[in-house]
């Protein structure tokens, strides 16, 4: 398909394009619709790459460089639009010489490297649907997640492939494995259905018609954790893209000479929705790294790239905090102009430490992987109110709502709940709509936060509804983990709960009890760790484990979750009559 008949607008208009500058604008009465115009597009033409990347490339902005990358050795690259342009449309010729089709399902598992941005947007352009995966997984998340969706092709490299090797023959649906050799000596040729994606991109041409996508064409699936059952598959469509954009003026305050970094993984909905599209979208340069968390080479790259907006989470500031400001100090960080966070609340203390460290106040920012873009945000012009999420972005109505689904006036804790119908809200749950429909209820998407709003108001967040723990701003059902534990010989039953740390937030804390012949020790202990973590990940599975005679469990046999939090909290047991009988 040709997108040249769909009008772009030039870089001078978009630098007229004014971001949210004072509270009038605010308004949930806003008309998403007001933004096609803005970006060039249209809801029978609607392509995310194209938006992100190919409209760039017919304006001044071709030659400007999109990604500044660092390797976790120090490599690094730059990459123009024009550039990405012409990688991303030879990606998406190699996938269709392998039969890959509009509506397929494209799985990347691979580190930050610059061939898995290049991957993401070259499934996009294909019409296909791309699935990122945390690189830190172990085989059986991955196994799931490629099982339910149906996955075609995996994207990976060769460390990360021999970590799944033994799951492969389980995928029936799954026919290729490409293998990105980046730091290999030389490429392989291709043999039975593992691929090398040097040799697939030789031989693909730079020329592409882009297959027509609708705004609510599938684009991206992001896995999401529940209390019970397996991860569920948030869908997304095309059209959340006019939300990214807005949301880069509004939230992030974008502006043309920016360089911005958003340091989370690919597998994470923000190192998706931030940390590709909505830079891209706004024609931003971005930085990419692809290392781990150092306090030093953190503030090294601000200093290097000259880095003016960061978006970032409340754990790394938390662990910025920890390495202290005599850090900081030793960097100019003079071109920080904005920072805000994401994943978790960001605790008062760090916004009282952010003021001292970076001369000024870092924004919190709330959304989920289910509505696919921020909805609630402390914006660069309001008054931060440290440990408040802030206020709703226009077109956005938030309210609280008692147990029975209505309004609460301000100051009263309850459901906090968004009307239906932005952008970027997920579409469904991969084929599990049943489950996709008990998320709303009385014309509200019902988040399964809990939250209060004050008069003037702000949102602050109080808890989950749920079991779900939030780690490092990643969320963890605690069933994934207790189906891994009771898979070990030892486990007869799991029970497992978030308990509070000062740095993450929240930890995985298991409570196990042991089958006749085992007995509790710390070397058992270290084994079920370990055991878990080669299952599922280092960041899943459990850093703490307390063993019992028996976990607590209702006369049906399931296991009371609430009652080993509150006896790890040291807090009252509340009704057990449910409990079963001794």
């Amino acid at each position: 398909m040709d997108y040249s008949e769909i009008r772009k607008p030039s870089v001078s208009e978009m630098e007229l394009m004014a971001n949210l500058t004072k509270e009038s604008e605010l308004v949930p009465e806003f008309n998403w619709q007001e933004l096609y115009k803005k970006i060039g597009a249209r809801g029978d033409k609607f392509n995310i790459a194209y938006l992100a990347i190919d409209s760039h490339c017919q304006t001044s902005r071709k030659d400007k460089i999109a990604l500044y990358w660092e390797g976790a050795s120090g490599e690094q690259e730059t990459y123009t639009f024009d550039q990405l342009r012409v990688l991303t449309n030879k990606f998406a010729n190699a996938l269709s010489s392998l039969g890959v089709n509009k509506g397929d399902r494209v799985f990347i598992f691979a580190e930050r490297i610059p061939e898995l941005y290049v991957a993401v947007f070259g499934i996009l352009k294909l019409g296909a649907v791309v699935g990122p995966l945390f690189s830190a997984f172990g085989p059986d998340p991955i196994r799931d997640r490629l099982l339910d969706s149906g996955a075609k092709i995996l994207v990976t490299t060769p460390k990360l492939k021999s970590k799944i090797s033994s799951i492969l023959k389980d995928l029936p649906d799954l026919e290729y494995v490409i293998t990105i050799n980046r730091r290999a000596t030389s490429t392989v040729e291709p043999e039975n259905n593992e691929i090398s994606y040097e040799h697939v991109m030789s031989n693909a041409s730079p020329n592409l018609a882009l297959i027509t996508t609708t705004e609510d064409d599938y684009s991206i699936m992001h896995y999401t954790s529940g209390t019970t059952g397996k991860p569920k598959g948030a869908v997304h469509a095309h059209k959340a893209a006019i939300q990214h954009y807005a949301t880069g003026k509004w939230v992030l305050d974008f502006h043309d000479d920016d360089i911005y970094w958003c340091n989370a993984d690919p597998g994470w909905v923000t190192g998706t929705s931030y940390g590709m599209f909505a830079p891209w979208i706004n024609g931003i340069s971005q930085l990419i790294y692809e290392g781990g968390f150092s306090a030093t080479i953190w503030y090294s790259l601000i200093e290097r790239y000259k880095v003016t907006v960061w978006y970032t989470a409340p754990t790394a500031v938390r662990m910025l905090m920890k390495a202290g400001e005599r850090v900081t100090q030793k960097h100019n960080l003079s071109t920080l102009r904005h920072i805000c966070c994401v994943g978790e609340p960001l605790n008062p203390e760090a916004i009282i430490w952010g003021l001292k460290a970076f001369k000024q106040a870092i924004h919190d920012t709330w959304w989920q992987t289910e509505t696919g873009a921020i909805l609630i945000a402390n914006y660069p012009f309001m008054h931060v109110r440290p440990g408040s999420m802030g206020k709703p972005i226009p077109g956005i109505t938030a309210a609280i709502l008692d147990k029975s689904y209505k309004e609460l006036p301000h100051g009263e804790e309850g459901h906090l709940a968004i009307k239906p119908g932005w952008p970027s809200m997920f579409k469904t749950y991969w084929n599990n709509d049943a489950m996709y429909q008990s998320k709303f209820n009385n014309g509200w998407y019902i988040t399964g936060d809990r939250a209060w709003r004050d008069s003037d108001g702000y949102f602050w967040f109080v808890g989950r509804n749920d079991d779900v723990i939030n780690t490092a701003g990643h969320l963890v059902g605690p069933f994934e983990v207790e189906s891994a534990l009771i898979e070990h010989p030892a486990v007869a039953e799991a029970g497992v709960i978030g308990k509070p740390d000062s740095i993450a937030m929240e930890i995985v804390k298991a409570f196990v009890s042991l089958k006749d012949g085992f007995s509790p020790s710390t070397e058992m202990e270290n084994e079920l760790i370990g055991f878990t973590r080669n299952k599922l990940a280092s960041g899943v599975a459990p850093r703490e484990i307390e063993f019992l005679q028996s976990l607590p469990k209702t006369r049906s046999g399931k296991i009371m979750r609430r009652l080993l939090k509150a006896k790890e909290l040291g807090l009252p047991l509340g009704d057990t009559s449910t409990l079963e009988d001794d």
